[in-house]
């Protein structure tokens, strides 16, 4: 297993790093919290987003798609990470996209994939229904009605759901509530009837919603894959998506580390540079070897993705689960190593810490992880 870029991806990776240094500066991220918008993001920077090709790189040519693999979309979202740009890439891509590409037919890939591509209409992926993670915890029915289906039930914490256009919605339609089996996804517009969105706005200010779904009916169409075997491909989509999140903290968590230490060079105290000091130096000496284990997580989870193994699961899981930990360790230990400037608004370290909290928990926190990764290696 190689760990390291091919000459595309680290293309991408510099493409990626030169578009968001100059169009979405972390800077940029500060207006938008400040400015209250409701979407957490700006559409003219995710069409162009879109037209770079960043939406197409995992899809097949088949549907508009460049094939380019996962590991050439982690490089992008290591540089969402190093600038905090806020994009619907995971709600569209990773989890509406590969939901798309993992369950639908032919005739529904075809009919999305390719707006999806383009960026336009949005889509968001309806899964969870509590505070934390447990995606089969699902109490959200749905029941036949005709040739169609009527949904019923609530969803939380819907990654870029305000403003989407379609929603993804995992329902039950057999089983009991904490099963995989009987769990079924339906395609829901977001503008039909007894549908409700109540935005939900995260600590990073990037936008989520509450979903309420009351006697919404669907066409037999709108059921992707078969009626209550949803779970094992949703699942692969999962990790694809948390394979994602690791990637995005990764970079997060460089650019706070670089950023400290510059800060250690440049604040002096006692007429030297507190960079000097053996007790910080081994402290960012720690945070370096975690960081680099961190990046030899990420590299192997997305080269298990793009070959399609079989250790796919238990490989994210190790990545997620060093990610949760070192998105805790690596802006807590920054704060401390600035003092008391680390922890006003005006410095932009907060918006990193902030960040750090939310991919700390979305998707799997590093207890979640932990315990899986210890159940599929059967431990």
């Amino acid at each position: 297993m190689s760990l390291l870029l091919s000459d595309e991806q680290v293309q991408l990776r510099e493409a990626a790093h030169d578009f968001l240094g100059e169009r979405s500066p972390v800077a940029r991220q500060r207006a938008l919290r400040d400015g209250g918008d409701a979407l957490g993001f700006d559409p003219v920077l995710w069409r162009d987003a879109a037209d770079m090709g960043w939406t197409a790189a995992v899809f097949p040519e088949a549907v508009g798609g460049l094939d380019f693999g996962w590991q050439g979309l982690s490089a992008v979202f290591e540089e969402c990470g190093r600038t905090l740009a806020a994009l619907p890439l995971l709600s569209n891509v990773a989890l509406a996209g590969g939901a798309v590409l993992a369950l639908g037919n032919a005739e529904q890939q075809q009919r999305w994939l390719p707006s999806i591509i383009a960026g336009e209409p949005r889509f968001a992926t309806a899964f969870e229904e509590g505070a934390r993670h447990a995606p089969t915890r699902v109490r959200t029915q749905a029941r036949r009605a005709g040739a169609g289906w009527v949904l019923d039930g609530e969803k939380t914490f819907v990654i870029d759901g305000v403003g989407a256009d379609q929603y993804l919605v995992l329902a039950r339609s057999a089983g009991a509530d904490d099963e995989p089996d009987g769990l079924s996804l339906f395609c829901v517009p977001a503008d039909g009837p007894g549908v409700v969105a109540t935005g939900v706005r995260m600590v990073d200010a990037r936008n989520t919603a509450n979903l309420a779904l009351h006697e919404v009916h669907v066409d037999a169409d709108a059921l992707l894959g078969t009626a209550g075997k949803a779970w094992p491909a949703f699942d692969q989509v999962l990790d694809r998506a948390r394979a994602c999140l690791a990637a995005e903290a990764l970079g997060l968590v460089r650019e706070v580390f670089a950023r400290t230490i510059d800060y250690l060079g440049q604040r002096v105290q006692f007429d030297v540079p507190i960079g000097s000091f053996q007790a910080l130096q081994h402290r960012a000496a720690r945070l370096y070897v975690e960081i680099e284990l961190l990046e030899s997580a990420v590299r192997g989870a997305f080269e298990a993705i793009d070959a399609g193994s079989a250790e796919i699961g238990p490989l994210v899981s190790l990545a997620k689960a060093r990610a949760s930990d070192l998105c805790a360790t690596v802006p807590n230990e920054a704060v401390q190593m600035h003092g008391g400037i680390g922890v006003t608004d005006e410095f932009d370290l907060g918006l990193f810490v902030k960040r750090a909290r939310v991919l700390r928990q979305q998707l799997g926190d590093g207890a979640f992880h932990r315990e899986r990764y210890a159940r599929l290696r059967g431990f």
